[in-house]
């Protein structure tokens, strides 16, 4: 399935900046704040190329490697829109997005990290979206095979599997429900709102994407990261995806 077609002459309407501000890579953490940080903590030579809506973005220099940083927001609707602008507008080749997730499994504990391998949903968005009426979504090989590499030199730990892309807040639902219907063949680790919609984007475009997620969360543990917490325990998953860049 190919992209929708959009309107000719149509501009991009959530991200003001010209098409050379944006480097090919675009790492995406959900919070723009986060992207500020990940900006001024990490990156040379910054500039601030977007500030629309608040979503800030930024391109810079890591390791001698430009490299834009980007907030997508929260769920499916959010991180489509600018997913597909940067596809479709700004001629990005990869976006690795860098989230936090609930963990699924016992094994699974906070504040682990999961590559993403598929994304199931149970939304309707691809069919919305293009047409596919699939509920299945995959992150591109090379990319992930590129940030699984850089782990293993790293000697970071990482778990590797299906996630869950709701669209609702675990925590905040009777999400009991929603897994009981997932199909048996696919195995979750964890869950998240984001990675279906991105994953699909991609795919439509030939373009690439993946997902590293840091459990922040467990339905088998009581162990809560505070906002603070969250931050300081992002850091391990901000520098694998910006030294698995190209």
């Amino acid at each position: 399935m190919k992209a929708p077609k959009v309107m000719e002459h149509i501009k991009p309407a959530h991200i003001e900046c010209t098409k050379e501000d944006v480097a090919p890579t675009v790492i995406m953490p959900g919070d723009p704040l986060r992207a500020k940080y990940i900006a001024e903590k990490f990156l040379t030579d910054v500039k601030m190329i977007n500030r629309a809506r608040n979503m800030f973005g930024y391109t810079g220099y890591y390791n001698g490697k430009r490299v834009t940083v980007m907030g997508h927001g929260m769920g499916m609707p959010s991180v489509s829109i600018y997913a597909f602008e940067l596809y479709y507008f700004f001629d990005v080749q990869r976006i690795i997005r860098i989230g936090t997730c609930g963990g699924l499994k016992e094994e699974v504990k906070v504040p682990d990290l999961i590559l993403a391998t598929e994304s199931y949903t149970e939304s309707n968005f691809a069919y919305s979206y293009n047409g596919d009426p699939t509920h299945r979504a995959f992150p591109s090989r090379l990319l992930t095979d590129k940030i699984r590499k850089t782990a293993k030199e790293q000697g970071i730990f990482m778990h590797e599997g299906a996630v869950m892309c709701t669209e609702q807040f675990g925590f905040y639902s009777d999400n009991e429900n929603v897994l009981k219907r997932v199909p048996e063949n696919i195995d979750l680790y964890g869950e998240e709102m984001e990675t279906f919609a991105l994953f699909h984007i991609a795919d439509s475009f030939g373009k690439e994407a993946a997902a590293i997620l840091t459990v922040v969360d467990s339905k088998f543990e009581k162990t809560f990261l505070s906002i603070e917490e969250r931050e300081r325990s992002l850091d391990k998953m901000i520098k694998l995806a910006l030294d698995s860049a190209e």
